[in-house]
């Protein structure tokens, strides 16, 4: 079976819908990638865990992104740290994600609840209404 439009994500044949299979081959394919060292500059860095990166080379183990051993938040705070000052213009970038982040964690808890039947969130309203009184 080809592969050469749909790469890594081929493996899900026709599930899941196409937007999030497009958005794993993105994520996949970054993540695949030789990454480089933050401290011998070598693109020996593997993911070992979520989150955990390892140099091939010189033997370092540093934490990053989930996925990416650098996240755009990660890079604009190691900026300010090396200017040994904070700009506005990097906090008010770092404040906007932030602000995108959470409002899209936001839309997700909504669109989770919208999702519940009326039925359910009544009986958990009563729950948390009318204690137990039989004991």
């Amino acid at each position: 079976m080809s592969t050469k439009k749909v790469g890594s994500t081929g493996r899900f044949g026709s599930r899941y819908g196409v937007g999030v299979r497009k958005r794993v081959l993105g994520v996949e394919k970054i993540q695949k990638q030789k990454h480089r060292c933050p401290y011998c500059q070598l693109g020996t860095v593997k993911r070992l865990d979520s989150g955990i990166f390892k140099c091939r080379k010189c033997g370092v183990s540093f934490t990053g992104g989930a996925y990416f051993p650098k996240t755009m938040t990660g890079s604009i705070v190691q900026k300010m740290v090396e200017q040994r000052y904070f700009a506005p213009a990097q906090l008010k970038e770092l404040l906007e994600t932030t602000e995108k982040a959470k409002h899209h964690a936001i839309e997700f808890v909504e669109t989770e609840a919208e999702a519940e039947p009326e039925e359910k969130k009544t009986r958990k309203a009563r729950k948390k209404i009318e204690p137990d009184l039989e004991d």
